[in-house]
């Protein structure tokens, strides 16, 4: 019969009396002496193989510098470890389907009211009733600001933070927060060379590719040669010159002096991106044709000689004479100066000519060790070759998600809540009445403006966008990355509570609104991150309605815009307004349509432009009116500044919206207001039991 093993020799005694033991060999004075009452085998399991290096750390410093005591250490890793077992507070709040338990101090139980359709996973026999749940006593924390076991953590962290060599906070960062920081893209320098025929999408798959990499915070620009060849031609006639003559024999390779003046072009071009590259930039996208092997590998060489310097080509082929052509006459009629007084007839002669003189030399690319990525009709099919790099896999992922579908994307924030209504952030809680009628009212909005068409919904896992979309008769999906902003310890609080609790941090998130992060939750940055597989998403496919919160639908409008990270926190979706966004072929057509349906404002700008003497009021302030200098733009027409190519470069780093947002609405709701406007939903005898009279 086998004999069990004996106990490890330690079992049973505590961190106390293990810590002194194991230390007790070499003490503060250097001399080795061993502990006459402990063994050498004892003070250790066998299985462990002895510490070093001890000695040596603790005989060179003296008491006030020696390591914490490890008791101490000892029970405050066992207090960290009791936290991370206890079950968090408010743990009862469930996702992604909606709970049917009130979600806060101000939010009534879920209910779904006549008409709505319930959501998934609710049985609606077990729904109660839409009488208020029970009201939190006053004070109660929210996510465990104030626990004991937040304190204890605090508390005990303090002693291993004592004893860490790891650099404090930087000094313009304190409370509970943190500013998180940009990442270290420095060592990411890529030169991405278009390749392709006129009016084959390169212009619009490089403009795309900048939105994309900027809003993922990458210091991206488009170099094109064809705007250097017209900022050229428009100095020269300025200055006395006349006009340069860019017609179809311009770009005749049987031209020698204008093939010369050409490579010139594209070398100065190229020149101008590679130092663009080492001074700051991390991708330089080189807009033109660079349709020959012979080109291509001049641009290879080049690059070759600058270290850590990566070339990938991006080769745009279209073989759809129905895409080719729309694409030929937006060349002639969208204010090409190479047709500057010409009749668009003459235009569109002349441009396929262009085409005719680089097809006689075109080389599709066939080279075999080079780094490309070869897309057919804009995402119909995607080739790709030795991508060797994370950006570049990160590039040629994008582009595979891309088409040129016609499609609009739907924005529009939950109806206004509970917590909107008491001025608190985050939370989970349930429509006001006012937003319920936003929620009657959205179905009629969206079919009066895409009819009878294919849309799909998209919500988040909380239920104030669940409810918002309950009426909409279309296929729904629900997204974890579309969920509200983490507030952390400060979720459920109004800013006034923070600013008192928490001033430091309150003037942190003004201070730097994109990066600051609140402990335990996000920061817009953190956002943008966990949004982009929703915009991998988003441009796969055709008509979508987002019914979402205020920072997520600001990160997603940047991305269409090409907002910076500056603006992005300062954007204004306001409650109870649809945004339709259409992507054009050189950036987005915007329409906004709100509602006259009253609900709070929840928009706050950024405070020190207010603090700056002599700074304009923001706008939608101050006057009444304020914002409708907007005028005839207000309904983003076709023509508007947004969609309109930039043939010059004088407006580096893509095309800005033409018409602020904020001032659209406001012309919009004053021209509701005046009674000059009406919103389709309500025009066409109201919703939501209301009838016009009332709705306005």
């Amino acid at each position: 019969m086998s004999m069990p093993p004996p106990p490890p020799p330690n079992k049973g005694k505590s961190p106390d009396a293990l810590a002194p033991a194991n230390l007790s060999n070499n003490g503060p004075s250097g001399t080795g002496s061993k502990s006459p009452s402990t063994p050498a085998s004892a003070s250790r399991s066998p299985r462990m193989k002895p510490m070093t290096g001890i000695s040596t750390q603790l005989g060179q410093h003296d008491q006030s510098k020696r390591l914490v005591d490890p008791s101490v250490l000892a029970e405050a890793v066992s207090k960290l470890d009791m936290i991370r077992s206890a079950p968090a507070p408010m743990s009862t709040v469930t996702t992604p389907a909606v709970t049917p338990g009130a979600s806060g101090a101000s939010s009534p139980n879920y209910f779904v009211p006549p008409g709505a359709i319930t959501p998934a996973g609710v049985n609606p026999d077990k729904l109660p009733s839409a009488d208020p749940g029970k009201i939190s006593a006053p004070g109660t924390p929210h996510f465990g600001a104030q626990t004991e076991l937040l304190r204890t953590l605090d508390e005990s962290t303090r002693v291993i933070r004592q004893s860490s060599k790891a650099p404090s906070r930087a000094p313009s960062v304190s409370g509970i927060g943190t500013v998180v920081e940009k990442p270290d893209y420095s060592e990411a320098k890529i030169v991405v060379a278009m390749v392709g025929l006129p009016a084959r999408g390169k212009s619009y798959l490089s403009n795309k590719l900048m939105r994309y990499l900027k809003w993922l915070e990458y210091n991206v620009d488009v170099f094109n040669v064809g705007q250097l060849r017209r900022s050229k031609a428009r100095t020269a006639m300025q200055s006395g010159q006349g006009k340069v003559d860019h017609s179809a024999t311009y770009f005749s390779h049987s031209n020698a002096e204008a093939t010369k003046l050409r490579e010139e072009l594209a070398n100065e071009t190229l020149e101008s991106l590679i130092s663009w590259l080492k001074k700051e930039g991390n991708v330089g996208i080189m807009d033109a044709t660079n349709s020959t092997i012979e080109r291509r590998e001049w641009i290879r060489a080049r690059c070759s000689r600058e270290p850590n310097l990566q070339c990938m080509f991006l080769e745009s082929v279209c073989d759809d004479p129905a895409v080719i052509a729309a694409n030929v006459a937006l060349k002639a009629s969208s204010g090409d100066p190479d047709y500057a007084g010409m009749s668009r007839e003459d235009a569109e002669r002349d441009f396929r000519k262009r085409i005719e003189q680089y097809e006689k030399v075109y080389q599709t690319i066939t080279e075999p060790d080079i780094s490309y990525c070869r897309i057919l009709n804009v995402g119909q099919r995607v080739s790709i070759n030795r991508i060797e790099s994370y950006l570049q896999s990160r590039v040629a992922f994008y582009l595979m998600n891309l088409h040129l579908k016609p499609r609009s994307i739907y924005l529009s924030r939950h109806g206004e809540s509970m917590y909107n209504v008491e001025g608190k952030i985050g939370g989970d809680s349930d429509l006001s009445p006012q937003g319920w009628k936003y929620a009657r009212a959205l179905p009629a909005l969206v079919r009066d403006n895409i009819g009878d068409g294919p849309l799909e919904v998209w919500t988040s896992t909380l239920q104030r966008t669940q409810q918002t979309g309950s009426f909409l008769p279309f296929e729904k999906k629900t997204w974890k990355s579309l969920d509200e902003l983490d507030a952390g310890v400060c979720d459920g609080m109004t800013y006034e509570e923070i600013e008192e609790k928490y001033p430091e941090d309150y003037e942190s998130r003004d201070e730097d609104k994109f990066n600051y992060r609140y402990r335990g939750g996000e920061s817009y940055r953190d956002v943008v991150v966990r949004l982009e597989p929703v915009i991998m998403e988003l441009e796969r496919q055709e008509n979508i309605l987002i019914i979402a919160h205020q920072a997520i639908l600001r990160c997603l409008y940047a991305y269409f815009h090409g907002k910076s990270q500056e603006e992005l926190p300062y954007i204004k979706i306001p409650l109870h307004t649809l945004i339709k966004i259409s992507p054009r072929a050189y950036g987005c057509h915007e329409e906004r349509y709100p509602l006259p349906i009253a609900a709070v404002d929840t928009h706050r700008p950024k405070p020190s432009k207010r603090g700056t003497p002599g700074a304009p009021p923001p706008v939608g302030e101050g006057k009444p009116g304020a914002g409708a200098a907007a005028g005839a733009k207000a309904d983003f027409q076709a023509d508007d500044e947004n969609v309109k190519r930039d043939y010059f470069g004088d407006h580096k780093g893509g095309v800005g919206i033409g018409v602020k947002p904020e001032a659209v609405t406001q012309a919009l709701e004053n021209k509701v207001e005046k009674g000059m406007l009406m919103p389709k939903a309500l025009a066409s005898g109201g919703h939501g039991g209301e009838s016009n009279e009332q709705a306005k």
